[in-house]
């Protein structure tokens, strides 16, 4: 009498090996290739207007997606609303933070609807070498003229402004 083997182990093993190898292989072919990420993504921005203090500026949060050289500079350029030369902001990252918020100098001139650009730019630690760059539009969808000319309040306390008294 032949005594028959049972095989379902071997089976059971086999059907885990070749499923294990079936979903690396779709994983490998739907991964996203970490070296063509950019460095930084812009998770938000726009402009902030502060009636009170009678300020204007517009600004951006970045996230860093991949790791970057110790003393990396971010040189952001807002364009100028009121005209002249773009607005330079220099920003050393660190590994200890992956977002950063970058806003621009106090800026007038601001019309609604229209686009303002920002150059981004990301250089090695002694500024001579680019790792990086990208762009960004910002629109405002207000004037600028809702802002007053001088602050309606002065100081940590919001008093009101002696300037403005008897107008």
């Amino acid at each position: 009498m032949a005594v028959r083997e049972d095989r379902t182990f071997e089976k059971v093993i086999a059907a885990i090996v070749g499923l294990a190898c079936l979903l690396l292989a779709a994983g490998w072919a739907t991964r996203e290739d970490p070296a063509e990420k950019p460095y930084l993504e812009i998770a938000g921005g726009g402009f902030v207007y502060n009636y009170r203090e009678a300020q204007v500026y517009y600004g951006f949060v970045a996230n860093v997606l991949k790791p970057l050289p110790v003393g990396t500079w971010l040189i952001a350029e807002f364009e100028d609303p009121a005209g002249g030369p773009p607005l330079a902001v220099e920003t050393r990252l660190h590994a200890r933070s992956v977002r950063y918020g970058v806003h621009s100098p106090q800026v007038r001139g601001v019309k609604a609807g229209k686009p303002y650009h920002v150059a981004l730019r990301l250089y090695d630690h002694t500024r001579s070498r680019l790792i990086w760059s990208g762009e960004k539009n910002f629109t405002s969808q207000i004037d600028d003229t809702v802002v007053p000319d001088k602050p309606l309040t002065i100081g940590p306390g919001y008093f009101p402004n002696p300037e403005l008294k008897g107008g």
